[in-house]
């Protein structure tokens, strides 16, 4: 088993988690740079379309990253033992610290390509894709995101089959499938999960051997309807989990990791309304000058601006920032109508001129 960078985290690990258009490059290097965590995730990415030149010109964005967000993982999503194995080179290549497996993915389309959430269904094909992963990656560690089940739990025997491939870390979003994120997260069965891991052998023990020696050490972290770091240390502790993922939390929140109080020169639990939002600004510049590139079209050096991503997607934040206090909800309006970081600037420099 590789652990690479896993074995040099402190626990419990605090690990950001991977949301589809939410954290994409633009917001991992402001949680970089605001409140770092012990380790970042791509947005999840298809090892399919990687595999193509079309595709891969399609999807390199998902896959940028910045030195400052090391350890830095790659997460992708196949139902194609050789799509995997194929994009996990290409992810050595790019110079991640590690590779992860989306297994947990309840999108419908994603699960008709048996990718996702429908692997829970299929151990064989995971166990598969899983050891196609650790051949293309080689030497990175690779981990699995997952979940308790697809339409029951079934953490009991779905987890075995996954620690049988040695990966280097399991993530486990306490919900199945089926449940989605309707109910609460069930942290007790993230305690189950420590259980079967420590009382599992990765290969049977020679006859007469040392029993101890086939324990598997493939580290779990739990997922789920957290809300701050001392919540993640408090679950941390009563599970036995040796890290924790944090994402909906984030959300408005790049100050989430941050250390110490006083690591920025402000203090973090009491953030003014003018650092949140000269930082609403800073997100949606980068987010702009990332994803929205110039092209020339032609001889006469007429130019086109392409999105990569939908300025809509930083959208998605501005409600998350413009929280905590009162009198927001015509702030919120007019940053909702604006169409790019100029106008959101504008929005935002109004707003903190008012008497």
């Amino acid at each position: 088993m590789i652990h690479g960078f896993w074995s040099k985290l402190k626990k419990p690990i605090l690990a950001l988690a991977p949301m589809a258009d939410v954290t994409d490059a633009a917001f991992r290097r402001i949680i970089a740079k605001y409140g770092k965590p012990d380790v970042s995730f791509t947005e999840f990415t298809s090892a399919d379309g990687l595999c193509s030149p079309k595709g891969r010109e399609a999807l390199m964005h998902n896959l940028w990253y910045e030195e400052c967000e090391r350890p830095i993982v790659a997460q992708l999503f196949s139902g194609k033992p050789e799509k995997m194995f194929e994009a996990a080179k290409l992810v050595r290549e790019l110079g991640f610290d590690g590779l992860d497996i989306n297994m947990g993915c309840p999108d419908r389309s994603i699960e008709k390509s048996c990718a996702g959430a429908s692997l829970i269904k299929n151990p064989k094909l995971a166990r598969e894709i899983i050891r196609a992963a650790k051949r293309g990656a080689d030497p990175l560690p690779v981990s699995i995101k997952t979940r308790l089940g697809y339409n029951k739990d079934e953490l009991d025997t779905w987890l075995p089959e996954l620690l049988s491939e040695e990966p280097s870390a399991i993530i486990i979003h306490a919900r199945t499938r089926k449940e989605m994120s309707l109910v609460p997260a069930h942290w007790e069965r993230i305690r189950d999960a420590v259980r079967i891991r420590d009382s599992f052998f990765s290969s049977p023990p020679a006859r007469g051997g040392d029993l101890r020696g086939g324990v598997s050490k493939t580290m779990i972290l739990g997922n789920g309807d957290v809300a701050s770091v001392a919540e993640a240390k408090m679950k941390a502790e009563e599970t036995g989990a040796d890290g924790i993922m944090l994402g909906r939390a984030t959300f408005g929140n790049p100050w989430l990791f941050a250390k110490q109080k006083e690591d920025l020169g402000f203090m973090i639990n009491d953030l003014g309304i003018e650092k949140k939002l000269s930082v609403l600004v800073e997100h949606t510049k980068l987010f702009e000058e990332l994803f929205t590139t110039i092209r020339t079209t032609n001889k006469i050096q007429k130019y086109e601006k392409t999105h990569l991503k939908s300025f809509a997607v930083m959208k998605k934040h501005f409600k998350s920032y413009v929280t905590g206090w009162d009198d927001t909800k015509e702030l919120r309006v007019k940053l909702m109508k604006a169409e790019n970081a100029a106008e959101v600037e504008k929005v935002v420099r109004e707003y903190l001129k008012r008497p």
